[in-house]
Order: structure tokens, then sequence, then C-alpha cells
């Protein structure tokens, strides 16, 4: 793990992507916002097995959505937490981009959700724990690296950063070598 107050990490370390080669440090804002994340994620139980995972979205240094997972709740394989925050935030505010906005993520963003933050115009998403800090039932079976299909989209201006508050947001999820039953497994 690298402290978000460190020296740069590789630039090619699996789970994060930093544009240009660029090392930019979490902030405190950066860290508030992933703590109100946290707080989304764990407002209905924080029990592993229901992928407890929160998504906060800010522009002008204010929340305008906030939201967590409720794929089984309503039934929708799409109503992931970016997903509900995006749909809530444009809803809020009325327009269908959200250019200037950030969206924390307390998980590293699937296929689905990095396409809505770039058709969103969303200009830079903030997630905690990735790929490799939790267990594969989190992700998509076969391995669809969205962070580098982001790096190369046909936007450049989408800036995504990983790694705030890391250890913290993993620990909402199972570790990577948890051994746990097929039949509880999302996604595999």
């Amino acid at each position: 793990m690298y402290p978000t107050n460190g020296p740069p990490p590789p630039p090619f370390r699996p789970g994060t992507v930093w544009r240009a080669a660029r090392w930019a440090r979490m902030t405190q804002e950066d860290e508030r916002w992933m703590r109100r994340a946290i707080e989304i994620a764990r407002s209905k139980g924080s029990h592993p097995s229901t992928a407890p995972l929160g998504s906060v979205i800010v522009r002008d240094g204010r929340e305008i959505a906030g939201e967590r997972n409720q794929t089984s709740e309503l039934p929708d394989a799409t109503a992931h937490a970016e997903m509900m925050a995006i749909r809530r935030a444009c809803e809020g505010i009325g327009e269908e981009e959200l250019r200037g906005a950030t969206l924390y993520s307390t998980l590293q963003p699937c296929g689905m959700c990095t396409m809505a933050s770039i058709w969103s115009k969303v200009g830079r998403v903030v997630y905690g724990a990735g790929r490799d800090d939790v267990h594969a039932m989190y992700f998509e079976a076969k391995h669809v690296d969205t962070l580098s299909f982001i790096a190369d989209a046909y936007r450049d201006d989408i800036v995504i950063e990983g790694g705030c508050l890391r250890d913290e947001c993993a620990k909402l999820y199972y570790p990577p070598d948890a051994d746990l039953p097929v039949d509880e497994q999302a996604n595999l």
C-alpha cells in the first residue's frame, strides 16, 4: 500500500491510473468526502456479503448526491452506488452533465460505472479500494481493465485517482484471499 502523503507509486501499479504519469496526493477534502462515502456504504449494514459500496458526488465543495448500492432492494442490476449517485446528482441540478464534479467511490468503479462517469462528464473520479485490495467477487469475472480503458477513452479531461483511504475502504469488503463458497460470490 502507498500512503496518500508519501512518494508517488510506480505509474503502472494495477488498480490505479495517474493521468500523464502525475501523482496527485489526496487532500483532506478528498479524505473528508471519502469518509462520507464510507458512511453511506454502511448505512444499511456493513457485512461484506452485501457489497456495502458508497458513492458521493461533490461540485463546488458541496455534496450534490450520495448513494449506496441498491441492486437487491430495487431489484435492478444497474443500481450500483455510482450509477445511483449520478442519477440523483443530475436530477438534483437539472442537467445531464456533471462537469466540474468529483465522484467519490469506496471501490474502484466497474465498467458500467466507468462509462457512466464518462457519459455524465464527471471531471474526476476518486476511489478507495482497488481491484487488488478486495476479493475477485466484486468485479467482472473476466478482467476488464476499466482504468486503462478510461485512460484510452476519447475523453482526455477526466482524472481517475485511486487509493484514498484505501485500507478503510478495503475493510468494507472480503479480502482478496477470503475462502468463500462459490454460491455466495457475486459476479463469478
